[in-house]
């Protein structure tokens, strides 16, 4: 069953990108390696300042159309262009939740709320706009939102933190702003050990995305339009993003609820004409299967499994041919040797059925064998970026060897065929094995695979999952991603918008 997604995410304001250098920030460093952060630029048309940031944020779309021009949020146009919070609650009834302090994010004040109708609720506004008053406001939030993620079943939540921002514009951003970012980091910390802590937990796919709305000053405040007020940053981290990764063109604020929606599964509507896109990311490094995704030698091996049996008297149905894509001769061969065995007689010698099945597959591969479309490019691509990749098959080294030399080149640092790892796939140990060599994490890494049998070795390696177009391709899921071809990939990683 497909683990169900959630989404938390957690503003905080007017986070300065160099303050995180120094201060001591662990809960958003887990954030960013186990996925990435990334400075975000805040658009020249757009003021820096808390209302017409967090209005692209959550909504999606740029100025000019929540039409969100200050802190005073009179003639928006959210109603048009509601926050994600509101879109998933009122057009896809699913629950959502809010929790903030700043009053026009959640109520009537200043022309808000900019939040209009999330399923739950919760504000605890500052007794005054003192330092003081707004750790303790952030404090009551954080308490209830403790609570809501923990007991309660949202799919999408937005947090505010507004401690900082109401810091440096009293304090300047020197050690009392500093303590304040630290204060919202062990704050987002325990947020996340409430995810942790829900009952079902292990079940469940949850992606958790970071953001600030705009920078500072030295002395404290923004508006203008100086490098330090203009820079906010984004983290995330998820199912469907490698650890590590590096997004391959410029993040922006309106990204941010795109990102929602596709860590939802919920492809946007066109009519409502969002700005943002799913961030492309490039992984640190890439583990390809080999036949049916590089090279189209599935029907060959699936060919040479039909001869073996048919030579035993036996016709291979097509749920029978499909247990025998992605594994290894051995597994093959014993296989078969159990399922062609003549009533009351003994099976085949699985040893004399596997020597069969190389024989014919390697004379296939040799004549018959063609690199399939985009995998040029694809490769191409992975050596121009400077991506370690990996070749890693279930099938024999003469076969992995034959294909290398088809294929041309020096495209990947290392390769595993089968009977290198003491277990094949779906075992993990082969993935997890080219990771070893690359010196990358396989949580860090991609494996593209067209199997079930290569998806399930590489989902218990760790890996997260692109899947070539096959028939035989498992459904998309939480860490797996449908691929129309193999193209989709390079667009990724070489993306033509600025």
């Amino acid at each position: 069953m497909s683990r169900a997604r959630h989404v938390l995410v957690v503003g905080i304001d007017g986070v300065r990108l160099d303050t995180l250098t120094r201060a001591g920030t662990p809960h958003l460093d887990t954030v960013a390696r186990a996925g990435f952060l990334t400075p975000v630029t805040v658009a020249d048309d757009t003021p820096t300042m808390s209302g017409p940031c967090w209005a692209t944020v959550v909504t999606g779309v740029r100025i000019g159309k929540h039409a969100v021009w200050s802190n005073d949020f009179s003639g928006h146009r959210l109603g048009v262009f509601p926050d994600f919070t509101t879109r998933l609650a009122r057009q896809d009834g699913l629950r959502t939740y809010v929790a903030a302090a700043w009053e026009p994010l959640v109520t009537l004040a200043d022309g808000g709320p900019m939040f209009r109708h999330p399923s739950r609720l919760s504000h605890h506004a500052p007794a005054a706009d003192t330092p003081a008053d707004w750790e303790d406001a952030d404090e009551a939030i954080v308490r209830d939102a403790v609570q809501v993620l923990t007991h309660e079943d949202p799919a999408a939540s937005f947090v505010y933190l507004g401690a900082p921002d109401e810091t440096a514009h009293h304090l300047g951003c020197g050690d009392a702003y500093q303590r304040s970012v630290e204060a919202a980091d062990r704050r987002l910390g325990r947020l996340l050990a409430a995810l942790r802590a829900r009952p079902a937990y292990d079940q469940e796919a949850w992606t958790v995305l970071v953001v600030t709305d705009h920078g500072h000053r030295d002395k404290g405040g923004h508006g203008g339009y100086g490098t330090q007020e203009r820079t906010a940053w984004l983290a995330a981290a998820g199912p469907d993003l490698t650890a590590g990764a590096r997004p391959t063109r410029p993040v922006r604020h309106e990204d941010v609820a795109a990102q929602v929606y596709a860590a939802l599964g919920r492809t946007p509507d066109s009519h409502w004409t969002l700005d943002g896109a799913v961030v492309p990311t490039l992984p640190r490094a890439v583990l390809l299967d080999m036949d049916g995704t590089l090279v189209d030698t599935e029907p060959l091996w699936l060919g040479a499994a039909r001869d073996v049996a048919a030579a035993r008297g036996h016709t291979l149905t097509d749920d029978e041919g499909a247990q025998v894509l992605g594994r290894t001769s051995a597994d093959t061969a014993a296989y078969l040797a159990r399922l062609c065995a003549a009533p009351d007689a003994a099976p085949d010698d699985p040893a004399t059925l596997e020597s069969a099945l190389e024989r014919l597959f390697l004379a296939a591969v040799e004549t018959r064998a063609h690199v399939l479309p985009g995998v040029r490019d694809l490769l191409d691509t992975l050596t121009a970026l400077d991506v370690p990749a990996a070749l890693v098959s279930a099938s024999s080294r003469p076969v992995v060897d034959t294909v290398l030399k088809t294929l041309g080149g020096d495209p990947f640092r290392t390769t595993v065929a089968a009977g290198e790892t003491v277990r094949s796939k779906p075992w993990p140990d082969p993935y997890a094995e080219a990771a070893s060599r690359l010196g990358v994490p396989p949580e860090a890494c991609l494996v593209v695979e067209d199997s079930p049998t290569g998806v399930a070795a590489a989902e218990a390696a760790g890996c997260r999952v692109a899947l070539a177009p096959s028939p035989a391709s498992p459904a998309a899921a939480p860490g797996r991603r449908l691929l129309s071809a193999l193209a989709d990939l390079t667009a990724d990683w070489r993306p033509a918008r600025t």
